[in-house]
């Protein structure tokens, strides 16, 4: 029995195919836009802050524009999970302050939520972090922050996976909708 336990733990040779240099250049062009958009768009509504360029976006520009076909980076999962994560991170700072405490209950409650509304989306995880763990600029924002920033730049980043990949003749973007 522990034999057989430890050796799940082996693994399987990696089996990988050489990189495509166009479909990197696409990811590359959706990534960019993307963050330049957000990033601008950030500069224009909230010019003395930068909180509209979390740090989970840059996980979501990986799974929107580098592996768009996945499950997780449909819209349903990107725009959801993020949205979802972010009400409860901000309920979990509410409830706990800004603790070790809250940061744990915020990620593993927004797992549970993600599960559990077919949203999953792995930067979800870290968009409730940040609800904990954030500024004071950002705590400011309370409820407001799963409108803005979260929804309005998943929104934008959406809407140049949409574009940019369907560019591409071998890209389709999205699998589905909801």
């Amino acid at each position: 029995m522990v034999r057989t336990y430890l050796n799940k733990m082996k693994g399987a040779p990696a089996e990988r195919t050489p990189p495509c240099w166009r479909d990197a250049l696409w990811s590359w062009i959706g990534a960019f836009l993307g963050m330049a958009g957000v990033g601008w768009l950030s500069e224009l509504t909230l010019p003395s802050h930068s909180l509209l360029m979390i740090g989970s976006f840059g996980a979501t520009s990986v799974l929107l524009y580098a592996a768009p076909e996945s499950p997780l980076a449909q819209p349903r999962n990107v725009l959801g999970g993020n949205v979802l994560s972010a009400l409860v991170g901000v309920l979990s700072w509410q409830w706990l302050g800004d603790t070790w405490l809250a940061a744990a209950v915020a990620v593993s409650t927004a797992i549970l939520v993600m599960q559990l509304t077919h949203t999953l989306h792995p930067p979800g995880g870290a968009t409730a972090l940040i609800a904990v763990i954030g500024s004071n600029d950002l705590h400011s924002l309370s409820w407001s922050y799963a409108l803005m920033p979260v929804a309005t730049a998943c929104v934008l980043m959406l809407s140049v996976a949409i574009l940019v990949n369907n560019l591409a003749r071998h890209r389709r973007y999205p699998q589905h909708w909801w």
